[in-house]
């Protein structure tokens, strides 16, 4: 005997996702397909990383699972509710991921590189330029552990064990390459001032 007079993909999405709460497996399944690639989608624009994606997207049918039964219509539609989970989790997903060590000789290439870059589209605003420019215009030494320690998110510590200096040293370098790119960024910023 069949459950439905018309076939599960005909149902409202709120019905699937009533049906995806009570552990229904056709609803269940049916919901997954309508939303499977709008899901994917949002979390694949948000890591840009296809991997990590479809566990965002897994992590979100999960989610939905477990708070079906706190969907309020009034609030939104349930794609909005669904890809709102889904932002979400990416977001999450993206916050928590460790960064891939560079070996620090291939951090002169990336201190020193001017061609155009990804990094250079995402941040190709007048800021950014000026930035870049000034940790550019650091010493060497002092410019690695700016970038050691603020993009990769290394301590002082690490810093002295990767370079292979004392703690103090590396401590230094990082405390006045931050004062002396505050103070370019602030003259330049005077400078832009006054034209």
């Amino acid at each position: 005997m069949q459950r439905f007079r018309f076939s599960a993909g005909r149902l409202p999405d709120e019905a699937l996702l009533s049906g995806l709460a009570t552990g229904d497996p056709e609803l269940a399944v049916t919901f997954v397909r309508r939303f499977q690639h709008t899901v994917f989608g949002v979390a694949v624009a948000v890591t840009g990383d296809p991997q990590l994606a479809e566990d965002v997207a897994q992590q979100t049918f999960e989610r939905a699972w477990r708070h079906a039964q706190v969907y309020d219509a009034r609030r939104g539609s349930v794609s909005t509710w669904l890809t709102t989970i889904a932002r979400n989790l990416a977001i999450d997903a993206i916050r928590t991921r460790r960064p891939e060590p560079v070996a620090p000789e291939d951090l002169d290439a990336v201190l020193g590189a001017v061609s155009e870059t990804p990094e250079q589209y995402a941040l190709a605003d007048e800021a950014s330029t000026r930035l870049r420019a000034a940790v550019a215009e650091l010493p060497r030494e002092q410019g690695r552990a700016l970038v050691m320690a603020g993009i990769y998110g290394m301590t002082a510590q690490q810093i002295a064990d990767w370079e292979r200096i004392p703690l103090g040293t590396a401590k230094t370098r990082i405390r006045t390459a931050m004062g002396k790119l505050r103070t370019s960024l602030a003259s330049s910023k005077r400078g832009d001032d006054g034209q």
